[in-house]
């Protein structure tokens, strides 16, 4: 099911935003003209990884508190001490809507 979130021109370049949907945290991020979208929660510790810093260059975003690093592309944990991937979320850009694809 596709959810409407937001406007694109909502979403602050090369930033990530939290958003609950269907029960679900999940953070969004733009990267340009490009919209990610995966778990806001770190498989590490129960840390918001919207509140991370995003590596435009890698497409990833590290979690604040211990810096673990996940692709936005594929929600894999790069670094320790997270050893599990996130959940990403399919994202689709309709004009000026942002709507994530939920199951």
């Amino acid at each position: 099911m596709k959810q409407r979130i937001c406007a694109f021109d909502e979403l602050e370049p090369n930033t990530a935003r939290r958003f609950d949907v269907d029960g679900r945290h999940i953070a969004v991020v733009r990267l340009d003209d490009d919209v990610y979208a995966i778990g806001d929660v770190c498989s590490h510790q129960n840390i918001s990884l919207s509140e991370g810093e995003i590596h435009t260059g890698e497409k990833t975003i590290e979690c604040w508190k211990h810096g673990s690093e996940f692709s936005l592309e594929t929600g894999e944990s790069l670094t320790l001490p997270a050893t599990k991937g996130v959940p990403v979320y399919e994202v689709v850009v309709d004009g000026d809507d942002v709507l994530v694809v939920v199951d």
